[in-house]
Parts: C-alpha cells; sequence; structure tokens
C-alpha cells in the first residue's frame, strides 16, 4: 500500500536557514514491510552548510531513486504512451507547418517577383507595337515618295529608264505648238493687264506703243516657261506664285535701272526704293493675270501642259 512520507524543513535560529516546507512524497510500499495505512511522516532539518539530515539517514539518494522509478513508471504506462504519442505527432505537425508556411512564403515571393517581370515584358512589348508603327509610318512615306517620283515599284524599270522613255514619247512637233499657243495666250492677258498702267503713263498714242511691245514679249517668254516649269504640276500653287515673282522682280529692277542714276543721299534712296517698288508691283500685276490666264486655259484642257506623250495625242 503506498506511504506518503512528509518533509519538514524545521528552521534553525540562523537567518540564513530555509523556511519549513513540506514535502509530500508517495512510494510504492509491500503491504509486509508496512501494515498501518497511517502515512509515516519524517522530519528533516537542513543546517546551515545545506546538508540535510533525518531520521531516514541519507535522504538523498533515496529521494532520487524513487523519482527516477516514479518517472520510469508514469512513462510505460499505456495512457501516457498514447499522450506521447500524440505530442510527437502534434510536433510533426507542427514542423511540417512551418515549413508549408516556409514553402508558401517563397512561393509568394516568386509569384511577386514573377508579376514584376511580366510588368515589365509589357512595357517592353508597348515600346515594340510604338517602334513597329513607327517603321509602318516610315515606309508609307516612302512608297509616297516612289510613286511622287513615278518610280516602278516592282523595281522593273529604274529612273533613267523611265525618263527615257518618257522622252521617247514626246512629240516634240505637238510641244512646238503648244508652247506657242502658251506664249501668246500669256502675251495677249499680259498686254491687255498692262494696258491701263500704260495708258496713265503715256500722253499720246505713239507712247504707247514701246511699252506694249515689251509688255506683249516679254509675257510671251514668261508663258513659254511657265508651260515648261509648271509640267504637270497644275496645283502647285507656290510653283506657279514664284514663277510670276521672278518675272515681276527681273522686268521692276530692269526699269529701274534704266531710270536716272543713284546719288548718295537721302533724297536718291527714298526715291529709287519708291520707284522701284512701284516698278516691281506694276510687272508683278502684270505676269500674275499671265499666269492666271494660262492655268485657267490648262484646267479647262484648251492648253495642254508639258510633256505630250503620243498616246495621249493619238
Amino acid at each position: 500500500m503506498p506511504t506518503t512520507i512528509k518533509l519538514t524543513l524545521v528552521p534553525f535560529p540562523n537567518p540564513k536557514t530555509l523556511s519549513p516546507v513540506t514535502f509530500p512524497i508517495t512510494s510504492p510500499i509491500s503491504r509486509r514491510a508496512c501494515s498501518s495505512s497511517r502515512p509515516r511522516i519524517l522530519i528533516v532539518k537542513c543546517n546551515n552548510s545545506g546538508q540535510i539530515e533525518g531520521s531516514g539517514g541519507n535522504l538523498k539518494d533515496a529521494l532520487a531513486g524513487m523519482v527516477d522509478k516514479q518517472v520510469g513508471e508514469l512513462l510505460n504506462r499505456e495512457e501516457n504512451r498514447v499522450l506521447l504519442d500524440g505530442l510527437d505527432k502534434a510536433s510533426q505537425r507542427v514542423e511540417m507547418a512551418k515549413k508549408e508556411l516556409a514553402e508558401i512564403e517563397k512561393q509568394e515571393l516568386e509569384a511577386k517577383q514573377m508579376r514584376d517581370y511580366i510588368n515589365q515584358l509589357e512595357s517592353q512589348a508597348s515600346e515594340v507595337a510604338e517602334c513597329q508603327r513607327e517603321i509602318l509610318e516610315a515606309g508609307e512615306m516612302v512608297e509616297e515618295a516612289k510613286r511622287s517620283l513615278g518610280l516602278n515599284v516592282d523595281g522593273i524599270e529604274d529612273g533613267d529608264a523611265f525618263l527615257e522613255k518618257e522622252s521617247e514619247e514626246i512629240d516634240r512637233n505637238e510641244e512646238r505648238v503648244e508652247s506657242i499657243k502658251a506664249a501668246l495666250i500669256s502675251a495677249l492677258v499680259g498686254t491687255l493687264a498692262g494696258l491701263p498702267i500704260s495708258l496713265t503713263q503715256a500722253t499720246s498714242s505713239s507712247e504707247l506703243i514701246l511699252p506694249l511691245t515689251i509688255n506683249f514679249i516679254s509675257c510671251a517668254l514668261f508663258g513659254i516657261t511657265f508651260r515648261y516649269t509648271i509640267r504637270r504640276d497644275l496645283d502647285n500653287i507656290q510653283l506657279k506664285t514664284g514663277t510670276s515673282a521672278a518675272f515681276g522682280f527681273v522686268k521692276g529692277l530692269a526699269m529701274l535701272g534704266s531710270g536716272p542714276p543713284l546719288e548718295l543721299n537721302t533724297g536718291s534712296f527714298l526715291s529709287h526704293a519708291f520707284d522701284g517698288a512701284v516698278y516691281v508691283s506694276e510687272n508683278l500685276f502684270l505676269f500674275v493675270f499671265a499666269s492666271v490666264g494660262l492655268d485657267y486655259c490648262f484646267k479647262m484642257k484648251l492648253l495642254s501642259p508639258f510633256p505630250i506623250k503620243k498616246s495621249i495625242s493619238r
């Protein structure tokens, strides 16, 4: 029958001694050794040096042996073994959970890196698309330039062959006729446009002969030059106005040069500047009207632009 042993520490008068503590110890004792059911009480005293004294002899070894034996029995019990197995399994589950958590964190980090890489690829894809669009636009511009120059896209004919073929198809006799027609139309329109100006400057009819003749010849030359300059680019307003302005400035400055010489004074400078502006304006007015008349004849098919091809003439 188990016996309860109570250990009581009796304090000494010395203040360094321990306070009294009672240790209930249960130890299996056979029935032969103890016939009474009352617990046996042992009084243990501790002195200043930490040694244990009692009626049971050397209690330290006895207590150690009893505790080891008790622990062994507790561990060998079936219900305690089940608990220990459960504790081991719980520890294993905790370790597995830690490993799974570390794996999940690793996967999250990899997913974040993958998202960043995908975003970088998308930005690069947009840049590539922009470059491809610019390349397509440049290709279209090149194709447009080829068409405007009249080159063969398939590469069958080069520029020299095209120009040679074009020159072979030009009918020179018809070109001369069209140039004469352009000169006559330009001379008539320009002379009629300059007639009011000549009338304001002449005092008699004989004085009109020279300025009208000069205007007629100048406008005739302008008509021939205008036809060969414009060619088939009839909608190029810059080319038309540039040709008229060039003839107007040249003829106006020539008239200014035929006047009195320039003197080195302010009055002479101002006079020549005013006369030059008047002469240039008059001749611009003259040649602009001539160019308008030629352009009208081109668009009304009364006059053919340069060049005239044989296929068209036939």
